[in-house]
Formats: C-alpha cells, structure tokens, sequence
C-alpha cells in the first residue's frame, strides 16, 4: 500500500485541529461521557439513548471534517483516505467470512455464559452501555455501525494520511502514530480499555495497510462492536427499579 496525499493549507489546519481534539480532549470528555452515564443507568431511562445519540451525532461530524479536509485538497485522492476497493478483494471475502464466524460463535458463546450466570470477559467494562429493551437495542447498533464507519475514516483514513502528508512519516510510522492516538480512545475504559483498543486498533490497522482499502477495517469493527453490544446486560439492582 502506497498513498501520496498532498493537504492544502486550509485542510492541515482542519485536519491538524481535529487530530489534537482525538489526542487530548477525546480521551478526557469519552471518560466523563461514560462515567456520567454509568452514574445515571439505573435510575434515568433514558440515559442510554441520550448517549448513544450524542455519540452518534459527534462521530458524524468528525467524519464530515475528514470529508471536508479531502475535498479541500484537490491533489488528494480518495484512495488516499482508503476510500476505495480493495487490492484483492478475494482476501477481503475471505476475511469477512472469518471474521463473521468468529463474531457469531463469541456471540453465542456469551449469551450461553450470560444464561450460566458465568463471568464474561469484557462486560464489566462497557455494562452501562449494553441495551435491555428493543429500542435501546436498535440504536446500539446505529451506534456500532456509525462508530465502524466514521472511527476508521477519521483515526485510518484521515490521521495517516495526515501523518504521511503534512507531518512527511513514513507510512509505517505515520500509522504507529495514528494508532496510538486510537489506543487512547479507549481510555473511557481505564488502562484496560487503553490496551484492548491498542491491539484492536493494531489488527484494524494491519488489515487497512494489507488491503489499501477501509472496507475491510470497517467490515470487522462492525462485527466486533455489534456482537459486544448484543452481549446481555446484567439485571439491574431491583431497589433500582426496572429496565430503562
């Protein structure tokens, strides 16, 4: 994989600004997101959905500033943002297929665990946003779609180019650095959290840098994030009162 984008003044300053958002605010404001939410879970139903739909809007937005920045630099090319096909698209079928399977047996393996009463790995860290009722249940995968789409636009797409255009890395380096910035997204989580989104972060990059394409990336975040989110919540506290 190659990529030669040439940023135009106006889009380095757009670009550079949401790049040091990602890096020093993102970490801090997901943080308190979460923990306000996880505060309010059992007692405000609508917590979640105020959530959810927060995240959604702001990871659009983000995505429309990547967009912005590639359209105001007529030298750059979309294949520049991984906004095109796959260099083998056999590889990418092939991927997906694995990846789904793995998805939908984790999946199963976890509601099966859920009906045990048995510890699942990992819950403990998103319990407050995992959904109790249909429509909490819709908009967690709007979310997981969105959050798919728009992060690896915007930390894939954007922030190595970025990083191979305007900061002159190598390619390597400039998706080290991006990685990175990802890894302390996941902050929200604790240093935990930090780790996890590093090494899903370095295997979404690897996949990016092996394909030329964001199709793949997006593909397995998407099945990843959906089958996290449809792991079953635990029953809430029932001084608490009932689901939201």
């Amino acid at each position: 994989m190659t990529i030669s984008p040439d940023f135009t003044m106006p889009a380095t300053v757009l670009a550079g600004a949401l790049g040091g958002y990602l890096l020093l605010v993102e970490p801090w404001l997901g943080r308190r997101m979460y923990a306000s939410l996880a505060r309010r879970r059992a007692t405000q139903p609508r917590a979640l959905k105020r959530y959810f739909t927060l995240t959604i809007a702001l990871w659009w937005a983000f995505a429309a500033l990547a967009v912005a920045a590639l359209l105001l630099s007529p030298d750059t090319t979309v294949a520049d943002f991984g906004l095109t096909a796959p260099d083998n698209p056999l590889y990418v079928v092939a991927a997906v297929l694995l990846f789904g399977a793995v998805s939908v047996a984790s999946g199963r393996a976890f509601r099966e665990m859920a009906r045990e009463g048995k510890h699942i790995p990992g819950r403990a860290a998103i319990e407050a946003m995992l959904p109790r009722t249909a429509a909490e249940r819709r908009l967690a995968m709007a979310a997981a779609v969105t959050d798919s789409v728009c992060s690896e636009l915007v930390y894939r797409g954007l922030l190595i180019a970025f990083g191979v255009g305007v900061l002159g890395l190598e390619l390597p380096v400039a998706a080290a650095l991006a990685l990175a910035v990802y890894a302390l997204a996941g902050w929200y989580q604790g240093g935990s959290g930090v780790l996890v989104f590093a090494l899903f972060g370095a295997l979404l990059t690897g996949l990016y840098l092996a394909t030329g394409s964001l199709l793949l990336p997006v593909a397995v975040h998407a099945m990843l994030t959906v089958r996290d989110l449809l792991i079953p919540a635990p029953e809430l506290p029932q001084a608490q009162g009932g689901t939201a």
